[in-house]
């Protein structure tokens, strides 16, 4: 169970302490209970849903992007903001870049994209709460940490320390792919929509990809980070946009 709580203690606020340091195997397994973190995270968010339903569902929707930003720390937003800044202050340049999002100053370009991110989540949860789909709130965030397996299989990590080089020395590709394959399967719970957002998953990854390897030659930390929010917000966005035409 250590990779499990390797994972619960990286994406989450929830106090995990291990006996030991962990061994670069099991940091690298680490990466196939992302989705489950992802899971857990989602079921707290409808669990809250459920029970303050009563509420005004402006409300509500700034109480559940409260609880799925202070879930994770705010982790995945330091990566967004992080590339943002660099992707546009690197002007083209990988080095340029990759100093820049080492950098924990926080520029315009980085606040900009978090209110940006923050205002879709927000909206998109008000509409999707609006039509009581509370169900739907355990998919995002499964959609979000489904983001790392993909990058770790498909593409090289360019810094040569930290979590990130263990994991994607050690992660099992197999079983990843296995665990990818099967997650995307159970949005078809939600019929035509389910399937239309994993496609639609599948393409912004795909991208994402594109102009990570073409700027920095792969990925690091922080742009897995701003993927996972990118992910979450495109999926709950184009669930919710879907839902009116299928």
């Amino acid at each position: 169970m250590t990779p499990f709580f390797i994972a619960l203690q990286f994406l989450t606020i929830v106090p995990v302490h291990l006996r030991k340091m962990p061994s670069p195997q099991q940091n690298g397994c680490s990466l196939l209970f992302y989705p489950v973190v992802g899971l857990l995270i989602g079921l707290v968010l409808y669990a809250v849903a459920s029970l303050l339903h009563i509420l005004p569902v402006v409300l509500l929707s700034t109480f559940i992007l409260v609880i799925w930003i202070w879930l994770t720390g705010g982790l995945h937003l330091d990566g967004l903001a992080d590339t943002a800044d660099a992707w546009v202050g690197g002007f083209g340049d990988k080095e340029n870049t990759l100093r820049i999002m080492k950098d924990p100053a926080c520029g315009p370009i980085g606040v900009l994209s978090l209110i940006i991110v923050c205002i879709i989540k927000w909206s998109a949860l008000y509409v999707l709460l609006q039509e009581q789909l509370y169900t739907a709130l355990v998919l995002f965030p499964v959609f979000g940490r489904l983001t790392p397996l993909f990058l770790f299989l498909t593409t090289e990590y360019v810094r040569e320390r930290g979590l990130g080089s263990t994991i994607a020395q050690y992660i099992p590709k197999t079983w990843s792919i296995i665990i990818f394959s099967i997650s995307l399967l159970a949005v078809g719970y939600f019929v035509w929509v389910g399937l239309a957002t994993a496609i639609i998953f599948i393409l912004t990854l795909i991208y994402l990809r594109h102009k990570f390897i073409q700027r920095i030659d792969g990925i690091t930390g922080d742009t897995i980070g701003a993927s996972i929010e990118i992910a979450e917000t495109v999926c709950l966005l184009s669930f919710v946009i879907l839902g009116f035409y299928l």
